[in-house]
């Protein structure tokens, strides 16, 4: 591996904007390649961000030489397809969440790592904020004492989004809850694991595709209340509740900059801000485990991504989510 981990970009949408500019922050890293359907949007990424290559096909850069780890930042619908191609030319990939939209392809591309013996990891970008790491922390130290109760919503205005854009589409597998439902239900799987029951119930939008969901994760002495939505922003303060005192992340919690502890009826704030927007924290991830040769995370394994599917999965099985892809 070259002395700077070469990054290649597969989708130069929206969101790989944020991530090629937190990758500036990290030392060891940076931007090589992109690549993009249309050559004029990869050019104007590459010449934004400074890669020397670019790419009209995904296929052309899977091939390339030129780059040590994919960032795949294309639709839901493409992420497994595109992914298992990069790992078996070889690339370690860092695929966007979710990292399939169902269990099936989540374990097709994390046989397709074993196989090549190449590194994969779900770009849950939340399991490395400072905030969230610290908030789990207090948590698994005892300081909250046992956790009864958490609550986490996200949500935000689209129905007037174009509707054979990501987010109303049916056959690009649209909705809140692939898109930012999963955000919820990963800091309840995170700070209680596993629920032994699920209920749900869901709001659908004329195309066909989930615009509302509440959720309940019951556990043993737990309960965890979750929401998603595309209809109204939604608060975005997460609550994690024991029985000795609170955390509270900040709003936006996905992305938080701080968090607040209430203890004995006193409430302080702590200010923990990310390195950039955020997206820093999971590049210096994967490159320590680049280094290392290990095939895996730690902090965010196979195994935390399939157990995150199989839950997505089982609150669209209560709802009755499908895609027609799926039929």
């Amino acid at each position: 591996m070259a002395e700077k981990i070469r990054w290649g970009i597969v989708g130069p949408g929206n969101i790989a904007h944020s991530f090629a500019k937190d990758l500036a922050l990290v030392e060891g890293g940076e931007l090589t390649a992109v690549a993009s359907r249309n050559i004029d949007r990869a050019n104007e990424f590459a010449d934004t961000y400074g890669a020397e290559h670019r790419y009209g096909s995904y296929q052309e850069l899977f091939a390339s030489d030129a780059v040590d780890v994919l960032y795949i930042a294309t639709p839901h619908t493409s992420h497994c397809r595109l992914g298992i191609e990069a790992l078996n030319h070889g690339k370690a990939v860092l695929c966007e969440k979710p990292m399939g939209v169902n269990a099936d392809e989540v374990k097709e591309m994390i046989a397709a790592a074993k196989k090549n013996e190449v590194f994969l990891m779900e770009a849950l970008w939340s399991r490395f904020n400072p905030s969230i790491v610290k908030v789990k922390d207090l948590v698994e130290s005892g300081k909250l004492g046992d956790i009864v109760y958490l609550n986490a919503h996200f949500g935000f205005y689209a129905l007037d989004r174009e509707e054979d854009g990501r987010l109303l589409n049916p056959d690009l597998a649209g909705g809140s809850l692939l898109d930012i439902g999963i955000y919820p239900i990963f800091l309840a799987y995170l700070i209680l694991g596993k629920p032994d029951n699920i209920e749900a119930v869901s709001l659908f939008h004329k195309t066909g595709v989930e615009i509302q969901t509440s959720m309940i994760f019951e556990y043993p002495h737990a309960q965890a209340t979750l929401a998603s939505g595309l209809r109204s922003k939604i608060q975005m303060r997460a609550e994690i509740s024991g029985s000795k005192g609170s955390a509270f992340l900040h709003e936006r919690w996905h992305e938080t900059q701080g968090y607040s502890l209430e203890i004995d009826g006193t409430m302080e704030d702590f200010e923990l801000p990310t390195n950039g927007k955020g997206y820093a924290h999971e590049i210096e991830e994967v490159h320590g485990y680049l280094k290392s040769g290990k095939l895996q995370s730690e902090k965010w394994s196979w195994q935390n991504s399939l157990d995150l599917i199989n839950l997505l999965d089982e609150v669209r099985h209560i709802t009755g989510t499908t895609f027609p892809f799926e039929e």
